[in-house]
């Protein structure tokens, strides 16, 4: 009897607690497993009882035979074989008959899962989508293509306004979307979208702004808002049909546009100057640049600059940027050009009695000469030209005035400008610079013992980068603009008339203390407003096509 109980305890020491444990686990995974695979087959019309008997089959017998062979690891490895290749194989063939949103086990759905879905969804509420025809859109159903372009619409907005990006372009591949957001001027790639998910967004942001969303190769545009918080954004969405695909920008509307003239870097001579034409009666001053240099936000901080209320203040303007308080803004629209043109139209607003004029785009010879004739007649007239260079938009408008005489005589001045980004305050770091750089760019190194460039990427101490809040992690944050003028005095005036070639000209200009825009933006960088790589990025000159040689003729 005690050789028999003996025998007893021995056997049953056999059996591990551990071992049991991750039985009854695994076994009590694979029946929810069941259960959801019954459901979704239900849900995505396939053939319910196949699928569940598979699953269901492939678990029971694994189970059986885990338990029946002596060795508890074999067993082990043949169950999750078993029960992991059936369900993989339910997920493949489910994942198929879905819509891409609504496949599981994907990298957009695990990453999704990890993000927890759930807490999104709550934010997602709180956040509203506001249509061009000024309606909140609810948010639809999950599960839905609706759903899935909203989702998609939310999460770009809120980490394009995160990382501070006023423009988000998206370009058609062959296979997917290239993404950009452009942050302070400057473009930073993003990673691509699947054309087969980005049809989603573009689609909902269609219907936000109004758009036609079956029209995918002509131009359309149109705006909507989002609120979050009593904050309020204006959106506006640009599409246009290209080889590959159509093409699709976001831009983010602002009203930076409306800075002071103290606010846009001027530096304190040139405000001093530009600021005494407060005081004037009659002339005209040119605003010039590359496209996205900022002139627009000029050329309005310098109208911006006179009283309101002691001026009457107009403007002609394709497209308003902004809108101008207590200054009359007159559109010149394509349904104009039935019975005037942008010049006829000039003329009319010079006429009916202004005292300061703005002009922007005044790149029309007629135009041109009604503005020169304004600035003649009393009134202090500001025009905006696209020129990469001072001297450049003297000879356009030399070419489009046409009269040096009337030029001399009303000309105030010319302004070319660029926009350079600021460093961070926060993450900016000294260096000393080589006497190369010193040498290259003429800065003398007893005055100038460190220069400041973008902060490198920093580790905590586990050895992961901490990016700063401040910048997010680009080392820039805001832009300040950055000017070459010319003041057009009593002995300026007789050179416009005398001399004969621009090169001349520009000798002259030179001699009356005109610091060209290189000379200017290296007082930014040595005060440590920006950094020297960001000034050779801006002011590198834009790259032309030469014209190809004409064959000689025979």
């Amino acid at each position: 009897m005690p050789e028999i109980l003996a025998a007893t305890v021995e056997y049953g020491g056999y059996i591990s607690a551990v071992k049991i444990i991750v039985f009854l686990a695994l076994f009590f995974l694979w029946l929810p497993l069941v259960t959801w695979v019954h459901r979704d087959a239900d849900a995505v019309e396939s053939n319910t009882t196949l699928w569940t008997g598979l699953v269901l089959g492939a678990g029971a017998v694994a189970a059986v035979v885990w338990m029946i062979i002596p060795f508890y690891a074999v067993g082990l490895l043949l169950y999750v074989i078993a029960v992991g290749t059936t369900a993989l194989a339910y997920v493949k063939h489910r994942n198929a008959r879905v819509l891409d949103f609504d496949r599981v086990l994907t990298a957009q759905h695990i990453k999704g899962v990890l993000a927890g879905e759930d807490k999104k969804t709550k934010e997602m509420k709180s956040f509203v989508f506001i249509t061009a025809n000024k309606n909140e859109v609810p948010t639809p159903e999950p599960r839905t293509p609706e759903f899935f372009g909203f989702k998609m619409a939310y999460d770009l907005i809120m980490d394009a306004t995160y990382r501070r990006a006023a423009v988000v372009a998206f370009a058609p591949t062959a296979q997917d979307y290239n993404v950009t957001y452009s942050v302070d001027g400057a473009p930073i790639k993003q990673p691509d979208m699947p054309r087969d998910q980005i049809k989603y967004l573009i689609n909902f942001l269609k219907h936000l702004a109004d758009l036609d969303t079956n029209e995918k190769r002509k131009p359309q545009k149109g705006l909507f808002k989002t609120a979050q918080g009593g904050n309020r954004t204006e959106w506006e969405l640009v599409t246009a049909g290209s080889t590959a695909g159509e093409q699709v920008r976001l831009k983010r509307v602002t009203h930076d546009t409306l800075a002071r003239l103290s606010d846009i870097g001027l530096t304190p001579k040139q405000y001093e100057q530009l600021n005494a034409f407060r005081n004037l009666k009659q002339g005209l001053f040119i605003v010039s640049g590359p496209g996205k240099s900022g002139v627009t936000t000029t050329l309005y901080s310098l109208l911006r600059n006179h009283d309101a209320f002691l001026n009457s203040i107009n403007t002609l303007e394709r497209e308003p940027a902004a809108t101008l308080p207590n200054i009359t803004q007159n559109i010149f629209n394509l349904t104009d050009t039935g019975t005037t043109s942008f010049a006829k139209k000039l003329q009319e607003v010079i006429r009916m009695g202004p005292d300061i004029v703005g002009v922007p785009d005044c790149e029309n010879a007629e135009a041109a000469k009604f503005a020169s004739a304004g600035a003649k007649d009393q009134k202090i007239l500001y025009v905006t030209l696209e020129a990469n260079s001072l001297m450049q938009a003297l000879a356009k408008w030399l070419k489009l005035v046409g009269d040096r005489n009337i030029i001399a005589n009303t000309l105030l001045g010319i302004s070319n400008q660029r926009l350079l980004r600021k460093l961070c305050p926060e993450c900016k770091q000294a260096y000393a610079p080589n006497k190369e750089l010193f040498n290259k760019f003429n800065i003398t190194a007893e005055k100038t013992k460190a220069l400041y460039r973008a902060g490198k990427v920093q580790y905590d101490k586990h050895g992961k980068p901490v990016t700063c809040e401040n910048c997010q992690g680009t080392g820039y944050i805001g832009r300040t603009g950055v000017f070459e003028t010319i003041f057009v005095n009593e002995e300026l005036k007789k050179v416009l008339r005398k001399t004969k070639t621009l090169p001349e000209i520009a000798s002259q200009f030179r001699r009356a203390k005109m610091f060209y825009l290189q000379e200017q933006a290296l007082r930014k960088v040595i005060a440590g407003t920006t950094g020297i790589n960001e000034m050779i990025r801006v002011l590198s000159a834009p790259k032309t096509d030469k014209p190809k040689p004409k064959p000689k003729q025979q």
